[in-house]
């Protein structure tokens, strides 16, 4: 029988992740209807948006994963009872976040040279570039509402923020659809206009934080408009703290961004057919950033409460809960394949046109069928292991197993070998595998238990 004290971390569990599952599930359901509208539109826009979009994420996650990870010093503030504190980071992530926007919109220049090495075609090279340096000249915004959000998911108050971010959304899917197929009053703009729709959803959300964030109520508790001085020691430990961490996810994207470039090198339609497929896995991957996430939180609030069982007990009792929806996506993936990814099935495509498509999507999907719950898994040790400040350990191990288990592998097998498809997602299922392994050994070590970001701040 359930005892109280897991009753209640079931409790704060779903009161602190559910909301920001929903959350990135608004932000998941806002790319999947942007791929499927691509897709519909024409198969080399889709064939382009994936890349494109991982090789922009490349650079946006590294600063976003940054600013986010205030949400870990505000939790450990909050923990710890300094509210006074929760104010002056916030504010160090806001001038993070405009140097951020600076180096990010500079990298626009690099899109060109960027895809001409990718070896695509050159109709898809060019969709590639738009669409990346529509994405970066916004990324700026994206990371200052990262910074905001973490003013309430450091709190544990993530209902706003599922709001917010739902409403974001909601702009987010008419619009796209309107600029990449020129309906109502908008211009026919295919994949920048797809990119346009995401950078006006990102401006959105920013700008409900801001109305919501700096009142009265929030400067007289946690100092959000008088603490605005720039504080060296807070910024600097964000950066020290953040960065591994960001790494960390930015190895991932690195792997995921080599993988497909090289899916690329075997032909279009494999191309296509990988993009489709990692969109559809995006059902799984987004919730589990978003439980990951609560994890941090949580983890960091019973650190910063000096109560290391409770982070523990908090840990097992997201596993449980999280099992169950990988458990009903496992099913949709092996039992409906091709209703799936006929969603994605171009207008101007027929059933036979698109065959090989859907005979190549459903072996892929049982590649993912293999590995979600070992990647879900590994996504909640990896939030707990940020929540407690170990993100040296993160950045240093992801990074090794990105290049050994992922890169170099792929590149050599295609490269020299003319591996095809099939071989090239072994490797995703072995990376994926490979990340659970160390993050879970990490975990069970428990060093994790003694840390803390704070420190004399």
């Amino acid at each position: 029988m359930m005892n109280t004290e897991s009753q209640g971390h079931y409790r704060t569990v779903l009161k602190v992740s559910l909301p920001l599952v929903i959350s990135l599930s608004s932000t998941m359901i806002m790319e999947f209807t942007d791929r499927v509208f691509l897709a519909n539109y024409s198969l080399d826009a889709i064939a382009a948006a994936m890349p494109a979009g991982l090789a922009a994420l490349l650079f946006i996650t590294f600063f976003v994963g940054i600013a986010s990870y205030l949400n870990v010093f505000i939790a450990q503030y909050i923990g710890a009872g300094l509210y006074d504190r929760v104010g002056p980071a916030m504010w160090q992530g806001i001038y993070f976040s405009i140097l951020a926007a600076f180096m990010l919109a500079s990298l626009c220049f690099v899109a060109e040279p960027l895809f001409h090495i990718s070896g695509h075609p050159p109709q898809v090279r060019q969709l590639e570039a738009v669409y990346f340096q529509v994405l970066l000249a916004g990324a700026g915004i994206n990371v200052l509402g990262a910074t905001l959000s973490s003013f309430y998911t450091g709190r544990g108050k993530t209902f706003p923020v599922m709001i917010i971010h739902i409403f974001g959304a909601v702009i987010n899917i008419p619009l796209d659809y309107a600029l990449i197929n020129g309906v109502w009053i908008f211009p026919e703009l295919g994949i920048f206009g797809a990119g346009i729709a995401t950078v006006t959803s990102w401006a959105v959300v920013a700008l409900l934080f801001v109305g919501i964030i700096f009142s009265k109520k929030n400067d007289s508790m946690y100092g959000v408009v008088k603490s605005r001085k720039f504080d060296k020691k807070i910024f600097s430990r964000l950066i020290k703290f953040g960065a591994p961490g960001s790494i960390q996810f930015s190895m991932d994207i690195f792997a995921f961004t080599v993988f497909i470039f090289m899916v690329g090198r075997i032909g279009t339609t494999e191309l296509a057919v990988t993009s489709i497929i990692l969109s559809i896995e995006s059902l799984a991957f987004m919730p589990m950033m978003g439980i990951s996430m609560g994890t941090s939180t949580l983890v960091a609030q019973a650190l910063g409460r000096n109560r290391p069982d409770e982070a523990v007990g908090i840990t097992k009792c997201t596993i449980h809960v999280v099992f169950f929806y990988l458990l009903a996506l496992f099913f949709l993936f092996l039992l409906a394949p091709e209703w799936l990814i006929n969603i994605f099935r171009p207008r101007d495509y027929t059933a036979e046109d698109y065959a090989a498509v859907v005979r190549l999507g459903i072996v892929l999907l049982r590649f993912v069928c293999a590995y979600i719950f070992f990647d879900a898994l590994y996504m909640i040790c990896i939030g707990v292991l940020k929540g407690a400040g170990d993100t040296l350990f993160i950045s240093w191990s992801i990074g090794i197993l990105s290049l050994s288990v992922m890169v170099l592998p792929l590149y050599i097998s295609i490269e020299f070998f003319d591996a095809g498809l099939y071989v090239s997602w072994s490797f995703v299922t072995l990376f994926i595998f490979s990340l659970f392994l160390v993050s879970f050994w990490r975990f069970r070590q428990g060093k994790w238990k003694s840390m803390r970001v704070i420190g004399e701040c």
